[in-house]
């Protein structure tokens, strides 16, 4: 028996309760947690956004150290120190024979994981991680081993905020030393973004909100430039850069912001969706003109990174004092604290807040 926040009814308060999770099976490990930050996209499962079973345990922005491992486990030990990630991947079909593992086609159950209710009823693993909880079971493919000294609410951050950022401007965008970046939203993947596209090389990185204080942090982030989200900003950008941005990424779950995107664009540029708006959400734009001008949008899931080969050498970052991670946190909570955290999340306010377990 381990205890969870559980959702019974979307929208509605988590409840704290004990479940039961199995051990592990074939090519899983079993993580006794230290610490899961709480993710935009757990808050639109947990609204009912993305739809699913109910009901629910989400989570899956979290760190702790590996307790047990299944039969078939490699180069994962009982002890290591892990982050884990919603990141599942098969290893075989065609999206991971092509180093695209955040993009594997292999389906997963969430309703057939490993966690029961106390009396063996049905409860959902969100996001295949379910780490609103003391401990989570998980695929191999989901866990990275990173340094024991590292302070596992901060490792925490890695597993979604960071490298979805950061990995949005390196890999998905594929930012180059002298071009100019617009990141739109400075919230905590935005900020990830910011200092993804700095560590790039790029020229300028324009920070676009609706907050002036974000827009103070976007700065302390790496932001060159801010503009405030009103009027008509993406004309405040083009004057700035004398042109428009050869990359916008979109941080920020909302249709109405993809709709004007791609105004902010040079030629050649691209549009980079990063946040998910809820699936009754659409928008719009003028294929003719991007067509014209040689535009493209692309979608970027978990910054499409390799987690053992980008988490490593972003973690390395982190400790070289170029990767800021420590400054991400707004705010450090117990897990009876959960809706309060959620609560504050939902403000705009909040970098990252972390539940931390005794």
């Amino acid at each position: 028996m381990i205890k969870a926040a559980v959702c019974h009814e979307f929208s509605q308060p988590l409840q704290i309760e004990d479940v039961n999770l199995r051990a592990p099976e074939m090519g899983e490990v079993e993580v006794r947690l230290d610490a899961v930050a709480i993710c935009h996209s757990d808050i639109s499962f947990w609204q009912g956004g993305f739809g699913g079973a109910l009901p629910a345990v989400y989570g899956h922005e979290a760190a702790g150290r590996v307790t047990a491992v299944g039969p078939g486990v490699k180069d994962i030990r009982a002890g290591d120190s892990v982050a884990v990630t919603l990141i599942r991947a098969c290893g075989a079909c065609n999206s991971c024979g092509a180093g695209k593992p955040t993009i594997c086609e292999t389906p997963y159950d969430g309703t057939k994981g490993p966690l029961t209710t106390a009396d063996g009823g049905q409860v959902l693993q969100g996001l295949a991680c379910g780490a609103f909880a003391e401990a989570v079971v998980v695929d191999q493919s989901q866990v990275v081993t990173i340094p024991e000294d590292m302070a596992k609410d901060v490792a925490s951050l890695m597993s979604c905020g960071v490298i979805t950022g950061v990995g949005a401007a390196v890999n998905a965008a594929g930012v180059r030393a002298g071009q100019d970046v617009v990141v739109i939203g400075a919230g905590g993947v935005g900020l990830n973004a910011i200092q993804g596209a700095r560590i790039a090389g790029a020229r300028r990185v324009v920070a676009v909100d609706m907050l002036e204080s974000k827009l103070d942090v976007a700065r302390e982030f790496g932001a060159t430039d801010a503009i405030l989200a009103e009027g008509k900003p993406w004309a405040e950008v083009k004057k700035l850069l004398g042109r428009g941005a050869d990359a916008v990424l979109v941080t920020v779950g909302a249709a109405a912001v993809y709709d004007k995107a791609p105004r902010y664009l040079a030629n050649g540029g691209k549009v980079v969706m990063i946040g998910m708006p809820h699936l009754d959400q659409t928008a719009s734009y003028s294929p003719i003109i991007m067509a014209d001008a040689g535009q493209s949008i692309v979608g970027s899931k978990m910054g499409d990174v390799v987690i053992r080969r980008d988490i490593p050498w972003m973690v390395d970052l982190y400790q070289q004092g170029r990767l800021k991670l420590d400054e991400l946190i707004s705010g450090r909570w117990r897990l009876d604290q959960i809706n309060d955290a959620i609560a504050d999340t939902m403000t705009g306010a909040a970098r990252r807040n972390v539940i931390v377990f005794d």
